[in-house]
């Protein structure tokens, strides 16, 4: 946020943790007097004609002290028309099972953002079959010192997504969507 202009961030309403990060951040959204929209489960957000983010996590009726930075992070739908991607900050699986009992049809999702960059604690069985995603998308770095992704969390993935895509194998990779919400091209920018 130091070196772009944001207007708007999207913080969870349960955003105020006493971390130096968020100290940080609180600092930085002061001085460039950036608004602050607090979310929770249940609100949208329209960007446009037939694009929105939809919230689903985290709900108040649910909070979660178990790690409660990651597991109340916020997990949201982008929809625009039949395309849609599921995002799913940094939540472990027990966020993903109250997610689960909260939505079913809700969670499907052309394209899964894999929570929590892989990790084993992440993309419990029951999360990744309702979601029916046909990508995959994990953000990671190469030879990061956890050993993100877990090959158990790939094999899953596998076994319910079609195609996955690593940040540390193809590097940025971009979809393309057409008027009516099919992806029309699919891009791969790894730098090496």
């Amino acid at each position: 946020m130091d070196k772009i202009d944001v207007k708007n961030v999207i913080v969870s309403f349960c955003g105020q943790y006493k971390s130096e990060n968020y100290k940080s951040f609180i600092k930085i959204v002061s001085k460039k007097s950036i608004n602050i929209i607090e979310v929770q489960a249940g609100d949208k957000i329209s960007i446009e004609k037939n694009l929105a983010i939809n919230i689903l996590w985290p709900s108040k009726s649910f909070y979660i002290d178990e790690n409660e930075i990651n597991n109340n992070s916020i997990v949201c739908k982008l929809v625009y028309k039949k395309f849609s991607i599921l995002f799913t900050g940094d939540i472990e699986e027990v966020a993903e099972k109250s997610i689960c009992n909260l939505y079913d049809k809700e969670l499907e999702s052309t394209i899964l953002k894999v929570g929590h960059h892989g990790s084993k604690t992440s993309s419990s069985e029951n999360f990744i079959k309702k979601i029916h995603a046909k990508y995959a998308l994990i953000g990671v770095g190469r030879d990061n010192k956890y050993s993100h992704p877990s090959d158990i969390i790939i094999d899953r993935l596998r076994q319910y997504c079609c195609t996955i895509y690593r940040t540390d194998e193809n590097g940025e990779t971009d979809f393309s969507v057409d008027k009516n919400g099919n992806i029309t091209k699919i891009r791969c920018m790894l730098k090496r």
